[in-house]
């Protein structure tokens, strides 16, 4: 088993990581709130852990895109643009 570790150890390995960003429409679902707009957010929380983070019963989220970026996320990187963008921004250069 050893063996099998030191042998292990001399070979190269790739790890590729990558994690899911979410693009949420939040508003607030209470009508006495100084603040009834809706705003876009991006974020890397899951919806059901974006909303227990962020406010629970207090505000309302709606999932409008999601996408995978390569890398992770660690060292307060900023997470990777939406490949939709990419995308209308390159149809309209077409045009």
């Amino acid at each position: 088993m050893k063996l099998i570790l030191l042998l292990l150890s001399f070979f190269p390995f790739h790890v590729f990581a990558e994690y899911r960003v979410y693009e949420y429409l939040v508003r607030a679902t209470n009508e006495m709130v100084q603040d009834k707009g809706s705003y876009v957010v991006t974020s890397t929380l899951f919806p059901s852990a974006y909303l227990a983070y962020h406010g629970g019963s207090s505000i309302r989220i709606d999932l409008l895109k999601s996408w995978l970026c390569p890398g992770h996320t660690g060292d307060f990187k900023k997470v990777c643009s939406s490949p939709y963008k990419a995308m209308i921004e390159s149809s309209e250069q077409n045009n």
